[in-house]
């Protein structure tokens, strides 16, 4: 049995298979961890545009026979289709067809999200709904607000065509020595001149009168709204709390970790458990 303290994080994701003698070194071209000397049975990574914003945020489980490709944040239809028309003909790589498949890891509130290794079944495994029945499983909600607290990034809100990872914390996804890849030259060029012009924070509203109708998503540097510092990216709600993600200006970082939005109220600001900046 498992020890019932534990909490687990259950979610279904879509996912694809990388076949091929040469499927490491393919995904190892467009993604930006090193794909060809990982030890880990599974390892997180990014894929980039070519000017290094945030696309998608990816798992890949090595098996025996191929990769498996697991959009954790991202559009998987256009991942997919990229991944296809970059296949040249000489390439022994095949893609296949998106299918579901379930993702249990183990969770707590103080470490990152990433120290963790998952574990996936796939939607016939026999073995799934035995080993399901063990476990604590967050529900929806609490699941919504540690993510939060770990900063994981979503599709349409941290990742909008704007950000890069190294704004969304996501630094040791990204191996620095390992050569080319999609997006590399802005990765180095940020790293090597730390010239973030934002970072992810968490925030916490501590307003009950909260204004939802608002679409104002700035931060203020106070209610006067006078400078504005930067934009709330997400939030989720509970009974107790409202917590969110916001992109703050670096440069507005060290002011304080109060600040204000015309939707929430006054506002506190947090470094993630999950984010490493640099």
């Amino acid at each position: 049995m498992q020890d019932s303290r534990k909490k687990f994080w259950l979610e279904k994701f879509d996912c694809f298979s990388v076949t091929g003698k040469d499927a490491r070194k393919f995904l190892n071209g467009i993604t930006t961890n090193n794909i060809l000397n990982s030890e880990n049975k599974v390892i997180k990574t990014c894929w980039l545009t070519p000017n290094g914003v945030l696309r998608s945020l990816i798992e890949i489980n090595f098996l025996e026979t191929n990769l498996e490709v697991i959009i954790l944040a991202g559009d998987t239809n256009e991942i997919i289709d990229y991944f296809k028309k970059i296949i040249f003909p000489p390439d022994d790589v095949l893609v296949s067809e998106p299918f579901l498949i379930n993702r249990i890891q183990e969770i707590d509130e103080f470490s990152s999200w990433r120290i963790y290794q998952p574990i996936f079944y796939k939607e016939e495994d026999k073995e799934f709904e035995i080993y399901k029945n063990k476990l604590t499983l967050l529900n929806s909600n609490d699941l919504k607000i540690w993510k939060v607290n770990q900063a994981i990034p979503s599709l349409d809100m941290e990742i909008n065509g704007k950000n890069n990872p190294l704004e969304l914390g996501l630094k040791d996804l990204i191996d620095f020595d390992k050569g080319c890849y999609l997006g590399q030259e802005t990765m180095s060029k940020i790293k090597n001149v730390s010239s973030l012009k934002q970072e992810i924070r968490i925030w916490k509203s501590f307003d009950s009168n909260l204004n939802l109708e608002v679409e104002d998503k700035n931060l203020y540097i106070n209610s006067s709204k006078d400078i504005s510092v930067g934009k709330i990216t997400s939030f989720s709600k509970s009974d107790s709390q409202i917590k969110g993600l916001a992109m703050i200006k670096r440069k507005y970082l060290e002011e304080g970790s109060y600040f204000f939005s015309e939707i929430f109220g006054k506002i506190i600001i947090n470094k993630s458990v999950g984010s490493i900046f640099l």
